[in-house]
């Protein structure tokens, strides 16, 4: 149950050089902070945290300098929350001359189950690179240490590997240099009236504000890459929260500037040392090119925006309209798959059809803002799609959409047939009741990206109550089990689960995992 890579080595890429200046007049200042380690903890036996490993407090920070340590001696530090930044310690020697180097290991954690897994043993397919530990050789000491690469961790393990029999090694003074885009002291907390939602709100924030850097990265820890499906989400949730525009700006910029040949827009860019485009492609990240313009008009029309990027929108409006046949159905290959959600274990016809639906709405608005001579042709294929999902793809036996040759019913198809309004709100809600009804508890679905978009469906519809359980059901359950952001990955049948093949590069701050923050702002915060 996994996403696969793609390799395009034969794409050739635009470089809009004015779309590239643009980007860069957004490029964000980074809020920096010295934050010291809390105290210091060992790993417990603790069922209640991830894969059973908890940790508990041995001592104040303050009595670091006093554990010695030789060959074979290790302490945790513990920095009471999630940080983004670089790790700097003070390392000096204790008893006769320093006789040899010192030989230690720094490996950074964002759960303290990563601590758990030795790094041998990792046989996954992501490179063992992205593990975050560095085995280091000083000379000399007194010294202080600047790790040179940006960490994503909560706890420190510092092993030291070997002194000489005749001294040892004493840390001090660990501090992280954090990094982020994000002003966290404009962002409040709602007053829900409920602990649990505020709590749940609260990590949103964290976890959105800590992938916000110089552009919305999709995690701190890997693979610190503008991915467009985490961006449209990230942009959502921060626009109730941070109301950054000018980062959203940039983002757009940088994937507009750099479109394929055949103008499709990547999944993702790298940006640092340079602006690359990667070569995979996705259907519907395309396509959500066009949702985050269109969710960007609508939070603060910008008509240079607009005017900057709205042909490259409709360039992938066009190309994927090029793969509706006459009936009005969405034929797709695997040459350009469609996402909806790391599992391949489900049909993803019917939600991709649905995807399109939901972005050809939007870039209708949009059209109609431009006064685009075609208007009236987007407006006969949004309607023969949605005659054609109603009349072959809904099941009204069933009351519930089918997917594929063998009419296969899954939530993805329910879920984003309810966000496209295909159906009449009545209906909709019906739909989203059925779902809840026959195919809940949600099985097989391991990302907080499709769960925002079953607890969406579920608010839009009006079962406020079953979206409330899922919000607690879903990012509280990760909250319980040591959460201080919310995981690009979580299976609640199988906590451990990683896509990976080993949860030790799963990420723990994940940016399409911060919408609690959205969800709660637009469906909660009125009423309650």
């Amino acid at each position: 149950m996994a996403f696969t890579f793609q390799i395009n080595n034969n794409v050739a890429f635009k470089h809009d050089q004015r779309l590239i200046d643009k980007a860069d007049m957004f490029k964000p200042q980074l809020y920096k902070q010295k934050i010291g380690a809390k105290s210091l903890v060992a790993l417990n036996n603790d069922a209640s945290f991830l894969e059973g490993v908890g940790i508990k407090r041995v001592d104040d920070i303050q009595n670091l300098a006093s554990h010695q340590l030789t060959r074979d001696q290790k302490i945790i530090l513990d920095f009471g929350d999630h940080q983004v930044g670089k790790f700097s310690v003070d390392i000096s020697s204790a008893g006769s001359p320093m006789d040899a180097p010192l030989f230690c290991k720094f490996k950074f954690a964002e759960m303290p189950a990563e601590l758990a897994h030795k790094s041998s043993d990792y046989d996954g397919w992501l490179s063992k690179s992205w593990i975050q530990e560095e085995y280091i050789h000083i000379d000399e000491l007194p010294t202080r240490l600047v790790l040179p690469r940006r960490y994503s961790f909560r706890y420190v393990e510092i092993t030291v590997l070997d002194t000489s029999p005749k001294w040892q090694a004493v840390f001090d003074h660990p501090l992280v240099d954090t990094e982020t885009s994000a002003d966290l002291s404009q962002v409040t907390t709602p007053q829900l009236n409920d602990p649990e939602l505020e709590k749940i709100y609260q990590v949103g924030v964290k976890t959105l504000a800590d992938c916000m850097q110089n552009v919305f990265e999709d995690g701190p820890k890997r693979d610190r890459r503008l991915w467009i499906g985490d961006l449209r989400l990230q942009a959502l949730a921060n626009y109730a929260t941070f109301r950054d525009r000018d980062l959203v700006k940039r983002c757009l910029y940088l994937f507009g500037a750099m479109t394929a040949s055949d103008g499709r827009v990547p999944a993702n860019v790298f940006t640092t040392p340079n602006y690359v485009p990667d070569d995979t492609f996705l259907f519907d990240y395309s396509l959500f090119f066009i949702s985050i313009l269109a969710d960007l008009e609508t939070f603060q029309m910008d008509q240079t925006v607009l005017d900057d990027l709205y042909p490259i929108a409709k360039q992938q409006m066009d190309l994927s309209l090029e793969r509706v046949n006459r009936s009005g159905k969405l034929v797709l290959d695997d040459d350009y798959p469609v996402f909806i959600d790391w599992s391949n274990d489900f049909d993803k016809e019917t939600a991709g059809q649905a995807v399109l639906i939901y972005v050809l709405r939007q870039f209708i608005d949009l059209a109609q803002q431009k006064s685009d001579e075609d208007l009236d042709k987007y407006r006969v294929v949004l309607e023969k799609m949605i005659q054609y999902s109603k009349t072959s793809l809904y099941d009204p036996s069933r009351g519930l959409f089918i997917s594929g040759n063998n009419h296969e019913i899954n939530i993805a198809s329910q879920v984003w047939m309810v966000l496209a309004k295909v159906m009449d709100s009545d209906t909709n809600q019906q739909i989203m009741q059925r779902t809840c009804d026959d195919l809940f508890p949600i099985r097989g679905i391991a990302t907080p990206y499709m769960y925002h978009h079953v607890t969406e469906a579920l608010f839009q519809t009006g079962l406020r109550d079953q979206a409330i359980d899922l919000l607690k059901d879903y990012w509280g359950t990760m909250i319980k089990l040591g959460a201080d952001t919310y995981w690009e990955a979580f299976e609640p049948e199988k906590p451990d689960y990683s896509p990976y093949g080993s949860p030790i590069l799963n990420s723990y701050c994940h940016a399409w995992s911060c919408t609690p923050v959205y969800l709660i702002q637009k469906y909660l915060t009125k009423g309650m």
